[in-house]
């Protein structure tokens, strides 16, 4: 009996000493900012989780697929986001959110405030509600606010001026711009915005440079402008796109994206695409 209790003893001291190294080498281990651009169809949906564990989403995209990605990159005890933005409530940005908050639980909700109609819409003010009632604060877009998350910090670029409660005939250029800034590094998202409201971008003088761009609208040939594309800069652009009646991306961006000596990498053909910074160096996996 008494050699049974020694047994669990040292067992237990093994198991704990092996925990404890652990712990060490995580404290010594270099820290990620993570950003996964989902491959969630004919839409735009990006994960970010900081190297403080915060844990964002940019768009959900236009259906459920998001609920099984999230299940892969989250425990499945973790209910909760830090941050959620919505770029522009069109479907293939919102849908996938709508579906996210029926289980998920936000802090913050991000968006540009504008009116629209439709049954969608609708029942994205029902879950704003709901979500506010559970405690989350509804930001709407300033473009003089930053947002802190830890060591990474979201810079909200556009719109320039509030559109909450407007009526607006193209969402599109509403979009909520943003760029997200690690130590050197940074992302630029751009939801779907034209290139109209790309060369106000350019003109306002805001710095966006950026290592990686999110490519507006999937690759239409009424975003990415050689403006654009020069003030950014990129070393990489990412296409969120699916099988689509568009045309997207179009070769024509894809032509500009070659002359310009950005690398592409798209969902529709590379699924998810996951990127790993630590402040100096971007990682692709």
């Amino acid at each position: 009996m008494k050699a049974r209790y020694y047994f669990f003893i040292v067992l237990f001291l093994f198991f704990l000493n092996i925990f404890v190294w652990q712990e060490v080498f995580a404290l010594n281990a270099p820290k990620y900012l993570q950003v996964d651009f989902l491959n969630v169809g004919q839409g735009d949906s990006t994960f970010i989780e900081t190297p403080q564990g915060h844990q964002i989403m940019i768009d959900g995209g236009p259906s459920s697929a998001v609920l099984g990605k999230l299940a892969y990159l989250m425990p499945f005890f973790d209910k909760d986001l830090d941050l959620i933005v919505l770029t522009h409530p069109e479907k293939d940005h919102m849908q996938g959110l709508l579906e996210i908050l029926k289980s998920y639980k936000a802090d913050y909700i991000l968006w540009n405030g504008v009116k629209k109609e439709g049954q969608d819409y609708q029942l994205w003010l029902a879950t704003l509600e709901k979500q506010k009632n559970m405690g989350a604060k509804i930001i709407i877009a300033d473009s003089q606010e930053k947002i802190k998350a830890g060591t990474a910090e979201i810079d909200i670029l556009f719109p320039f001026e509030s559109v909450e409660n407007k009526e607006i005939t193209s969402a599109n250029n509403t979009c909520v711009v943003v760029k997200l800034i690690y130590g050197k590094k940074s992302f630029l998202f751009t939801g779907d915005i034209d290139m109209a409201t790309e060369r106000k971008i350019v003109k306002s003088g805001e710095d966006i440079t950026s290592d990686v761009l999110k490519i507006a609208h999937h690759g239409s040939k009424y975003s990415s402008s050689p403006e654009i594309l020069k003030s950014v800069s990129p070393f990489l652009a990412v296409i969120s796109v699916g099988k689509n009646s568009y045309g997207h991306p179009t070769q024509e961006v894809l032509n500009k994206l070659e002359n310009f000596g950005i690398k592409v990498k798209r969902t529709d053909i590379a699924g998810d695409i996951k990127l790993l910074c630590d402040g100096n160096k971007i990682y692709a996996r």
